[in-house]
């Protein structure tokens, strides 16, 4: 080849690395702003998971304070069934959020944010064995009825 029919290739190739280069230091400022938005999202998510796990946290405080409650009328006891039943529907929908996250939990996004959220719906589930056994399961045992007898003397 001559330099005649050389000198055009040669210039459509720089052309093409001229525009390819230009391309590409323009993307990686949009490559930046994706990624920025996408690292904003994983904040988002974290926030959203921690104040669910917040809310499930308070839940847990109140229930436990209902199982301090004794001498219980008929009434009463039957709003703690439906509690309990409200509980253990509740931390199954949580347990389902739960389970969604695999992914993300297995792309090591939000761990710390996932794993409490997990600790309070264990804590949910817990909660609601609680109030069955201190209001249905414990109340009919012999030795609970005489250690909650002896504690009342005290």
């Amino acid at each position: 080849m001559n330099a005649i029919t050389c000198n055009p290739k040669i210039s459509e190739t720089f052309e093409s690395v001229r525009e390819f280069s230009f391309q590409e230091k323009q993307e990686s400022v949009f490559e930046e702003i994706i990624l920025d938005k996408f690292l904003d999202k994983i904040l988002e998510f974290k926030n959203i998971v921690s104040k669910k796990t917040e809310k499930i946290n308070s839940l847990v405080e109140r229930i436990e304070k209902i199982t301090w409650f004794n001498n219980l009328d008929h009434k009463s006891l039957f709003l703690i069934n439906d509690l309990i039943s409200a509980i253990r529907d509740l931390q199954l929908s949580l347990l389902r959020h739960y389970i969604s996250f695999k992914f993300i939990r297995s792309k090591g996004i939000a761990k710390e944010e996932i794993k409490k959220f997990k600790t309070a719906i264990d804590d949910l589930k817990e909660i609601a064995g609680d109030l069955e056994s201190v209001f249905f399961f414990l109340p009919n045992l012999p030795e609970f009825k005489e250690t909650t007898k002896e504690l009342s003397l005290i």
